[in-house]
């Protein structure tokens, strides 16, 4: 049947993977993402450059695949969600840098419509919180102050759109689509009616006709044009559209109510997948849509749809960035662990990494990064050690929220995502927890979650056993401290949070 290309649009890079019927990922490239900066709280990147990346990385792979003799079944596309672009279709040409997820531009514009009232009808109909991390603000702000003219040749999308709309064929007949894991991330999308909400696009100021049309996750939405790498991808059906998130979910084969996993990357993910009925919201937590199958959803189910409860933690890999970025304490990433080994714990030394704010089941885009504890015997191995347990701390938070909103702990949670080859990490999230944490063998969850959906849908894999059957776990870590010093260490961590709230003040944006 061949291999099906994953593109993994990323937050800090783009990747593309050639994965097999197996589940192994037999090639990949990748390229890293310009971050820019412009202001405090403001993050953006170059949508022509992520563009860029995609080229580059899909005609690397596949180049090298079909001169192996492998065919391109299909190919998915999962990306950084909530990342806003905006681009004129009859051209192709970007009308300002992308806000970026992370970005807190429009917070206080999240302040006005929370004190107006709108809130309780923004959890109901989206599931989410009114939290300048998701799209609708970013929209109304480029519509705004941005300078972005609505007019009909105007698109505003995240980052999937950009790339297919690319992929196949940009203004030369491309396909305007996203699907609903992305569309349930803008605060624009009605997820029990799984359609874009009129109202809601009428509260935050942004024209329905910019939006895309909604595509199921799995489902051929186009092919290939034949600008793309040569040409030699010219036909290949691209059919998996997912966010990153719940791409993960997906390739960790959580397919069944009741399991849950966590994506340690730039920011750490927990989603717990909680069936085909949309559940009330949970304080502190969003719900989401996890997948839509379409016409590639079990024989007989009821619906198509997947829904999940989510925590987001908007600051954990990026820490270990600023650790060997901003203070020079490590020269790479990997060098974080054995740093943090040196010492049997912190110090009373705690790191709360709330650069841009806190995401569940907090909420605060004003608090800001807090380090208490410091005494004159803390050192960098302290330093390192308080990182990497803000990271197990924040998840548990998270998992915290879920069992008090669903009435069941999590028994078993399964990591992916760059941080998760530590297994001082994964020790601690175990203690933590009180349950086993088990990394997934192949740690391109993300990828390979598309790379299902995609496949699922063109034949590549028949069944949601066929592909349960791929998921093999790589590790498992069981709690080995006791309980009564694992909650110590976490209730110096809940008072340094009240600390780090509220820190920043209002800004005009």
């Amino acid at each position: 049947m061949g291999c099906v290309l994953a593109i993994d649009a990323g937050t800090t890079g783009v990747r593309t993977l050639a994965i097999d019927e197996s589940g192994a990922v037999v090639d990949v490239a990748y390229r890293e993402l310009t971050q820019y900066f412009p202001r405090p709280g403001w993050v953006e990147h170059d949508p022509a450059e992520i563009w860029r990346h995609v080229v580059d990385t899909v005609s690397e792979v596949a180049s090298r695949q079909l001169a192996s003799g492998h065919a391109i079944a299909a190919i998915g596309v999962t990306n950084q969600r909530e990342t806003v672009v905006a681009w004129d279709r009859a051209t192709g040409t970007p009308l300002h840098r992308a806000i970026v997820w992370q970005d807190r531009r429009t917070a206080d514009v999240c302040d006005r419509l929370r004190d107006d009232g709108h809130l309780s009808t923004v959890r109901e109909r989206t599931g989410l919180v009114l939290d300048p991390y998701f799209s609708a603000t970013k929209m109304g702000w480029l519509l705004d102050s941005g300078a972005v003219p609505a007019t009909p040749e105007v698109v505003m999308a995240t980052v999937d759109s950009w790339v297919v709309w690319n992929l196949t064929g940009g203004p030369r007949g491309g396909v305007l689509a996203t699907d609903p894991t992305n569309a349930s991330r803008t605060l624009l999308f009605d997820i029990h009616e799984l359609r874009w909400s009129s109202e809601l696009c009428e509260l935050f100021g942004v024209p329905p006709h910019v939006l895309p049309e909604v595509h199921p996750s799995a489902g051929r939405i186009g092919t290939v044009g034949t600008a793309v790498a040569g040409g030699a991808l010219g036909g290949v059906p691209v059919s998996g559209i997912a966010g990153d998130q719940q791409a993960a979910l997906f390739g960790q084969a959580c397919f069944e109510p009741g399991m849950a996993k966590v994506t340690y990357g730039t920011g750490s993910f927990v989603l717990l997948n909680v069936g085909g009925s949309c559940p009330a919201p949970a304080a502190g937590l969003l719900t989401t849509v996890a997948w839509d199958l379409g016409h590639s959803a079990p024989g007989g189910t009821a619906t198509s749809v997947t829904y999940a409860l989510e925590g987001a933690v908007f600051i954990t890999g990026a820490a270990i960035q600023w650790l060997r970025d901003g203070l020079g304490l490590i020269a790479q990433a990997a060098d974080l662990e054995p740093l943090a080994e040196q010492v049997d714990d912190s110090g009373g030394l705690v790191l709360v990494p709330a650069f841009t704010g806190l995401g569940s089941p907090w909420w605060d885009p004003r608090a800001r990064g807090t380090l208490v504890g410091i005494s004159r015997g803390t050192g960098a191995a302290h330093l390192a050690r308080a990182a990497v347990e803000a990271i197990a701390f924040q998840v548990r938070d998270v998992i915290d929220a879920m069992a008090g909103a669903g009435g069941r702990p999590v028994d078993t949670l399964r990591a992916d995502g760059g941080a998760s080859v530590m297994n001082l990490l994964l020790q601690l999230q175990a203690d933590q927890l009180r349950c086993p944490v088990a990394r997934a063998a192949n740690p391109d969850t993300t990828a390979l979650g598309v790379a299902m959906l995609a496949g699922l849908a063109e034949g590549v894999w028949s069944s949601l056993e066929d592909l349960a059957a791929l998921w093999t776990p790589g590790a498992e870590l069981t709690p080995a401290t006791p309980a009564d010093i694992a909650d110590a260490s976490y209730g110096a961590w809940r008072r340094a949070v009240t600390r780090a709230m509220g820190w920043a003040a209002p800004t005009a944006g």
